[in-house]
């Protein structure tokens, strides 16, 4: 008899290989719907939703290089925080872009409003958002460390 019979079975800490697999196709699958939803031709709505998902797929497929089995949860959870703090953060730069470049090149006022853009509920809850990955994530480094 060999000792690889006696030898305890090893155990994986962290993801398993089938959750690791289920994550990084539900990542590309993340970036497939993307395209769906820009390439459709029945609705404007959904066509801004898949322009936002497509950014957000884009920055999601970070995550493909931790796919692999007996990656811990808390390394995986601290990058996709790192992902979403990422997306909220361009977005709210890109959106005071946006009517900045309106005031200046075009003298319009905000769309569908006569408020500035950092008066609009949209931007008080991203920028909400943001705030609390942020904080949750400085929680989380600093337990780790």
């Amino acid at each position: 008899m060999n000792d690889e019979t006696f030898a305890a079975p090893k155990t994986i800490s962290g993801m398993s290989p089938s959750a690791a697999q289920r994550l990084e196709w539900s990542v590309i699958g993340l970036g497939f719907l993307a395209l769906a939803l820009i390439f459709q031709p029945f609705s404007l709505m959904l066509f801004g939703v898949g322009c936002a998902l497509v950014v957000f797929a884009g920055l999601a497929n970070n995550l493909l290089p931790l796919c692999q089995p007996g990656t811990a949860y808390r390394s995986l959870l601290i990058a996709v925080i790192i992902v979403a703090l990422a997306f909220l953060v361009v977005m709210l730069v890109s959106i005071a872009a946006a009517y900045l470049y309106g005031v200046f090149f075009v003298h319009a006022i905000a769309p569908d409003s006569s408020q500035p853009f950092y008066r609009q509920p949209f931007v008080w809850a991203a920028a909400g958002m943001a705030l609390a990955l942020a904080a949750l994530l400085a929680a989380l480094t600093r337990v780790g460390s």
